[in-house]
C-alpha cells in the first residue's frame, strides 16, 4: 500500500508539461487559463513539497505568488 502511495506522487513529466503550458497561456493574455494555472501549480507544488526542505518550499511558494502577482497585474492592465 506505501508504494501505491508513493507511485501516485511521484512528479511526471505530464504535470511539469501541463504547468508550463498554462503559464505560458496566462503569460500571453488568455486570463482564462489562471484557474488551470493555480490548479496545475498546486499539484505540481504538492507533489514536489515532500522531496523539498522547508526553505526550498518556502522559496518556491514565494517564487509561485510572485508569478500569480504578475499575471494578475498585467490581466487587469490590458
Amino acid at each position: 500500500m506505501a508504494d501505491q502511495h508513493q507511485q501516485l506522487d511521484k512528479i511526471e513529466f505530464q504535470d511539469v508539461l501541463r504547468t508550463v503550458e498554462s503559464a505560458v497561456n496566462v503569460f500571453q493574455g488568455k486570463t482564462e487559463h489562471m484557474d488551470d494555472l493555480l490548479k496545475n501549480g498546486g499539484t505540481l507544488l504538492r507533489k514536489a513539497a515532500k522531496k523539498f526542505t522547508s526553505t526550498q518550499l518556502i522559496l518556491t511558494v514565494d517564487a509561485v505568488a510572485v508569478v500569480a502577482i504578475v499575471a494578475v497585474n498585467r490581466a487587469t492592465e490590458d
